[in-house]
């Protein structure tokens, strides 16, 4: 049942088209973009279709206003190579979907504009300015992360099993937002006498280890911290957390929505439908340093009463009534 209305773009996978820009003269504005993951962990993700119907919304439409380029990597290792051929291809613009691609487009171009959907923090990457209002350089975008958000995950993992004292993280130390949530973590941890276990899932063929690991050592709850790959790895993770029956907390609803416990964090769909006005006021004319990096000003708390009958957990009535939405 829905809780409140957030913003819903279907799940069918956008069509990409693939150009060789230097086939033929150029007829419409080229936007460079990168696929990362297998077509099995990429279903029923609406990202990118979020950002193009953003786009449509605004009277943009692919092969009519502008065309596509693409390159693919397989990991985190591969996206500087994958981005060192999208700028060859000379897009207009690159649209990266997070941290870790637009760090590998920012390190390729200093020219290229480069949008991002769910932006980590930019400043200290080295991706913006002080002023996120007026980041500089050829990088903007939405950004996403939250601070003080891995210890309101951590309290909703103590609500949801109120006598935990040990609790599992799931991380992915390639990810460049692992280290601060990581620390936030630790810190939130520490004030309550909670023993942290971790686990670094680098690949899916972590992700079951990581989970016997818990059970192994008694944890009576997981978290699992907001990564790229964890987000493709995400049905895996819901069958990995059933197997061991160990609650698991997210930080991104498409988590819950595979099976996943429960997740408190940002509306990436928001995110990357918000991003296609960017790529339409560059398109006008606005320069891309002048383009504010924003933050959204929602997060939603999604609960699977199904996962938890399964698991064999009442969730609190009280967390209920808080959630945005309930699956049933």
């Amino acid at each position: 049942m829905r809780r409140r209305e957030f913003i819903t773009l279907g799940v069918a996978a956008a069509t990409w088209s693939s150009v060789a820009a230097a086939e033929t003269a150029r007829k419409h504005p080229v936007i460079g973009t990168f696929r990362q993951g297998t077509p099995g962990q990429n279903e029923g993700l609406r990202f990118r279709k979020s950002f193009f119907d953003g786009l449509q919304e605004l009277g943009y439409m692919e092969g009519r206003d502008f065309d596509v380029v693409i390159r693919h990597a397989g990991s985190t290792s591969e996206l500087p190579k994958a981005a060192e051929q999208l700028v060859q291809l000379k897009p207009d613009f690159i649209f990266a979907a997070a941290s870790a691609t637009a760090l590998a487009a920012k390190q390729a171009t200093s020219t290229i504009p480069i949008v991002v959907g769910a932006l980590g923090n930019p400043v200290a990457l080295g991706l913006a300015e002080t002023d996120l209002r007026r980041p500089g350089g050829n990088l903007t975008g939405i950004m996403p992360y939250v601070q003080g958000l891995p210890a309101k995950q951590l309290e909703f993992a103590r609500e949801i099993v109120p006598n935990a004292r040990k609790i599992g993280i799931v991380t992915d130390t390639s990810d460049i937002k692992a280290t601060p949530q990581w620390d936030e973590i630790n810190a939130a941890a520490s004030k309550f006498e909670i023993t942290i276990v971790g686990a670094d899932a680098r690949g899916p063929e972590n992700i079951d280890p990581a989970f016997r690991k818990f059970k192994a050592e008694g944890v009576d709850v997981v978290i699992v911290l907001q990564a790229n790959f964890l987000i493709l790895d995400r049905t895996q993770i819901a069958i990995a957390a059933a197997a061991t029956r160990l609650p698991t907390v997210f930080g991104y609803r498409e988590h819950v929505e595979t099976g996943g416990l429960i997740s408190y964090g940002v509306n990436l769909d928001y995110c990357f439908h918000r991003v296609a006005t960017y790529v339409y006021k560059i398109l006008k004319g606005t320069p891309v340093a002048d383009l504010p990096i924003e933050f959204p000003t929602k997060l939603e708390l999604v609960i699977n009463l199904r996962t938890a009958k399964t698991l064999g957990l009442t969730v609190p009535p009280t967390l209920i009534a808080r959630a945005d939405e309930v699956i049933e």
